[in-house]
């Protein structure tokens, strides 16, 4: 399978904005700024806005991130992340989708949902909804999560151990397969009013799931979907995680803030894509990325100035402690990270160095934090529509990308932003679609067709007619 290229034959840029249903996501304390309407996360009319936005943009999706239990490791409390309102409150993305599906066409929508906490066959259900109610427009991003507060709050002492998550997943993603792509025959639903038969009974089968972690006997209990299995997210980052999406995974997140990182991470997940047994380009990969655009460049390196004054750098080392699981409290705002004794925080400034082009600065803790204030963990980019368009270019060129996953610094109008001036640009030099392909998410995204790929894992357990027949 190849990347998807424009109509000119140039390689497209894909985009999907990154959000979450909270106030803080990824820039802590620029809910403060005037023009900033995060407040609004618990209403409809701020959802459907967005919405709107991005299917006016011609973005491929809206990718919403989600984690359950609050930051609580930064001063082993919840509390600072109260304060800063870092991830917290925060509400279920799943009921987002419908309203947000209802003002557009196209547009898909990426919902990050845990495997620990909740059994499969109730999950399955609720997956196959959205993908009917969408016509097909959703995706899945499989967490095993990483926050301690969530596995204690969910009854348990803490997460399983790290590899066990991911082995735990396996099976959970494999009583999914079976549930939405095994039970249920494409013609299982006849709808036969003279014989008053709803649903053929010999159509629909049992999954006999029996497992390590799951015993699921019985039938799915909805209807083949428009996607059947939606599309399958992922942002594993480590070796186990990689190989969860060579197996599993048609879209996966990176977050390096360079881009010699991010060509290595890109050559790891496609090596663990074809050891899998899948081309290299059976997935999409995106990076993430903060965009802060203007008009010209001076008025976009203004906004970002301006935007710096409201980072809460108290709320970036929130995120960053529970991102790295150490307890930034510790140490001094204005401590050199030289004197901090852990080679985690130091690897990681190293790469903000690279980043941000001050590799020759004495990084302090406050700057660490004022440095994740603005986008978070990701790279950022600030210039006139031309050179944000060249610059994502070269990302791509030169990490193997195939898009972007955007992160806002206020919203909507980071957003909009990206739409009016750097979409056009793309679009221009024939890098970006301008106009949408039909169908759904998956095919969208790749071309050929509603459902999984043969070579997925999860295909083999679709029905087949020679099963069904015996032949």
């Amino acid at each position: 399978m190849s990347y998807p290229t424009t109509p000119s034959g140039h390689r497209e840029i894909l985009f999907n904005a990154f959000d979450m249903n909270c106030v803080v996501h990824q820039s802590p304390g620029l809910w403060r700024h005037p023009e900033d309407r995060a407040r609004d996360y618990n209403t409809l009319a701020y959802w459907t806005h967005i919405a709107r936005t991005l299917e006016n943009g011609l973005f491929d999706g809206l990718f919403i991130a989600d984690v359950l239990g609050p930051y609580d490791v930064f001063g082993a409390s919840p509390e600072a992340a109260l304060r800063s309102g870092a991830q917290i409150p925060l509400q279920d993305p799943f009921l987002l989708v419908s309203a947000m599906a209802a003002v557009t066409e196209n547009l898909g929508f990426g919902i990050t949902a845990g495997t620990a906490y909740e059994h499969p066959y109730a999950f399955s259900r609720r997956l196959g909804t959205l993908d009917h109610l969408t016509g097909g427009r959703v995706g899945w991003n499989v967490v095993t999560g990483y926050l301690p507060s969530a596995a204690q709050n969910m009854g348990q002492e803490d997460q399983m151990e790290h590899d066990q998550r991911y082995d735990h997943a396996d099976e959970y993603m494999d009583v999914v397969y079976k549930l939405l792509e095994g039970s249920w025959e494409d013609d299982a639903v006849v709808a036969d009013k003279e014989s008053g038969v709803f649903t053929d009974p010999t159509k629909v089968h049992r999954i006999e799931h029996q497992g390590e972690y799951f015993k699921t006997p019985g039938i799915g209990v909805v209807e083949p979907s428009p996607q059947r299995m939606p599309v399958v997210y992922q942002a594993g980052a480590s070796s186990r995680g990689r190989a969860f999406a060579g197996k599993h995974a048609e879209a996966v997140f990176i977050n390096p803030p360079t881009k010699e990182l991010a060509q290595a991470s890109v050559q790891r997940i496609r090596r663990a894509v074809a050891d899998a047994g899948r081309d290299p380009y059976d997935v999409r990969i995106f990076a993430m990325q903060t965009i802060v655009t203007g008009p010209d460049s001076t008025s976009a390196q203004a906004k970002y100035d301006d935007l710096t004054r409201y980072v809460d750098a108290e709320g970036g080392l929130v995120l960053m402690s529970g991102w790295m699981g150490i307890d930034l409290s510790h140490f001094d705002l204005d401590q050199p990270i030289g004197e901090v004794e852990s080679n985690a925080i130091q690897s990681t400034v190293e790469t903000f160095q690279k980043a941000s082009g001050r590799e020759d600065e004495v990084w302090t803790v406050r700057q660490l934090a004022e440095w994740v204030g603005v986008g978070g963990f990701g790279p950022v980019i600030i210039g006139d529509g031309p050179t944000v368009a060249q610059q994502l270019i070269e990302w791509q060129e030169e990490t193997d990308i195939d898009g972007f996953n955007l992160a806002y610094h206020i919203t909507p109008g980071t957003f909009e932003d990206i739409v009016e001036y750097v979409v056009p640009e793309l679009q221009g030099l024939g890098r970006y679609k301008t106009a949408y392909t039909p169908g759904t998410l998956r095919n969208k995204l790749f071309g050929q067709g509603d459902h999984l790929a043969e070579t997925h894992h999860g295909a083999r357990f679709q029905l087949r007619r020679s099963q069904l027949t015996g032949g």
